[in-house]
């Protein structure tokens, strides 16, 4: 089984991850829809402490195997290739039956100190069993990525998602009559029924299109269960630790946020539906565009990687620029819109229009968010990867210092989240872009790089309230004006900035470039 090379790899796994966020933005509101903010809350009070659970199972293991596997087929050491894998694969098995166990174990404890409203019980007792499932695939993940194969792992998170929106759908709604409790644990089913889809077929790709060693083939280095124990650990700790860190953060997120509504007044109800409203929604609005800034975000790492490594330091200044220039061009529309068209967006994708309150202000941060995603894939090119994991650990102390003193404001509520966040984004981007001209000496000057798209999104804004009264009178339908409004908007953004130089002949041509040779690996 030939690896694949490592712009085919990463194509491979860009597209994937298209897909499987398109297709998650859509079951999000579809699952909306069915089973009100209400449930969505009920199911992400929970899920954070399920990821958790899955990170201390899988204890970093996975990438472990991957870097591993990936040695010892670089040496033509296929079987002890294997031998790592199985020794692995059983540590796995039985870290993941155990803290299945301790979860079943421990439900009734959660219940009582930690899940703030009792309801959402039912939606983790049927998560546990994607504990243990979630713990064998990535063991099987991370053996084809060793070998250089990322497909089936593509094509097994494509599948893993696409049946997870069905099933998930399709249970909830069979379990909505019998009480939101219940419909929100069928969301949960179906993640792990998407999971187990997942870890079926890649085990059925290992059985089939596993690397065969050839008889009479010798182990040119037979190591010891020990020896390989310690470097898979010295490896998996690291990583395992910046993910359990980074994972209790969020699950910090999904108590304290819950708990100052209640402290600021709200019934449990309320406060739960408040929650659903601004993760389900307004948060995933606000992520929509990250597919963008995510994508270049996995280009930047090679690209910057493979300057650095031919000591090119003036290509990585010049590829850090233009990344943060194209990321705040990229980013910029999306603010506009969800700032101006916040109620109706929120109204007419999920019918909530409510929920515009706190898009709108979680639209500030916006630029700062995806300048973040697109300043940590620079810095993990340029092998600094632990920088943004402490920017972002400094960052959350503000945020949940706000979240804390914001949420529990009676006149701010949800909206105080919100603006906890935007100050968590400011942080998070601005101490990443620090390290970035510290470690490239580039001169990122981010006042300037603001100036051309601004102007652009001032112009943009103006269609955007002036056309209002005219699509008005023009037609009745609300999803027709609002679009308009929006479509209105981005052309003028883009005629702005192709006249103010904000988009030059170079950009123009490096698009079409990139779309040329895309469409080139695709016909091969």
């Amino acid at each position: 089984m030939a690896g694949q090379s490592l712009i085919n790899g990463t194509l491979v796994l860009l597209f994937s991850g298209l897909f499987n966020r398109m297709l998650g933005f859509t079951y999000e509101v579809f699952m909306i829809r069915l089973i009100q903010p209400e449930g969505i809350g009920l199911f992400n009070m929970i899920y954070p402490i399920y990821v958790l659970v899955v990170v201390m199972a899988t204890a970093g293991i996975p990438v472990a195997i991957a870097k591993l596997v990936s040695e010892e087929a670089a040496r033509g050491n296929l079987r002890g290739a294997y031998r790592i894998f199985k020794i692995c694969l059983f540590t796995l098995i039985a870290s993941g039956t155990i803290f299945t166990a301790l979860c079943y174990l421990g439900a009734s404890f959660l219940l009582k100190y930690i899940f703030i409203n009792p309801k959402a019980y039912y939606s983790f007792l049927f998560l546990i069993p994607g504990v243990l499932i979630v713990s064998l695939c990535s063991a099987f993940r991370g053996f084809f990525q060793g070998l250089q194969q990322m497909t089936p792992t593509a094509l097994t998170q494509s599948l893993e998602q696409l049946i997870r929106c069905v099933s998930g759908l399709l249970i909830a709604y069979m379990l909505l009559p019998k009480g939101i409790e219940y419909a929100a644990a069928g969301a949960s089913l179906g993640v792990v029924t998407g999971e187990l889809a997942g870890f079926v077929s890649i085990l059925l790709i290992y059985i089939r299109k596993r690397p065969i060693v050839p008889s009479g083939f010798r182990t040119l280095h037979f190591e010891s269960f020990y020896s390989i124990a310690v470097r898979v650990f010295n490896l998996a700790i690291p990583v395992s630790l910046t993910r359990f860190a980074s994972t209790t953060l969020l699950w910090i997120d999904a108590v304290l946020i819950p708990k100052r509504l209640l402290a600021n007044g709200m019934g449990l109800s309320e406060a739960t539906s408040a929650y659903g409203q601004f993760v389900g929604i307004s948060q995933s609005l606000l992520f929509a565009p990250a597919i963008i800034t995510l994508s270049l975000a996995t280009a930047l790492l090679p690209a910057i990687s493979g300057a650095l490594a031919v000591n090119n330091l003036k290509n990585v200044r010049k590829r850090c620029e233009d990344a943060v220039r194209i990321t705040l061009i990229a980013g910029m529309p999306s603010t506009v819109v969800y700032v101006m068209l916040s109620e109706e967006l929120c109204g007419l994708i999920f019918d909530y229009p409510k929920a515009g309150a706190s898009l709108c202000i979680l639209a500030l941060g916006g630029p700062f968010l995806y300048l973040a995603q697109t300043s940590t894939g620079i810095l993990q090119g340029l092998g600094k990867a632990s920088r943004p994991f402490i920017n972002m650990v400094i960052a959350s102390l503000f945020k949940i210092t706000g979240i804390y003193y914001l949420t529990g404001v009676p006149q701010f509520g949800v909206q105080g989240t919100s603006a906890a966040l935007v100050i968590y984004y400011m942080i998070m981007a601005l101490l990443n872009l620090a390290d970035v001209r510290k470690y490239t000496g580039s001169e990122i000057r981010l006042h300037k790089l603001l100036l051309k798209p601004l102007f652009a999104a001032a112009g943009m804004s103006i269609v955007i309230l002036l056309s209002k009264s005219y699509l008005s009178a023009c037609t009745h339908s609300e999803f027709l004006v609002t679009t308009g409004r929006a479509l209105a908007g981005m052309v003028i953004y883009v005629l702005i900035l192709i006249l103010n130089g904000g988009i030059s002949i170079n950009d123009l041509n490096r698009l079409k470039a990139v779309i040329h040779f895309k469409t080139e690996i695709k016909t091969r």
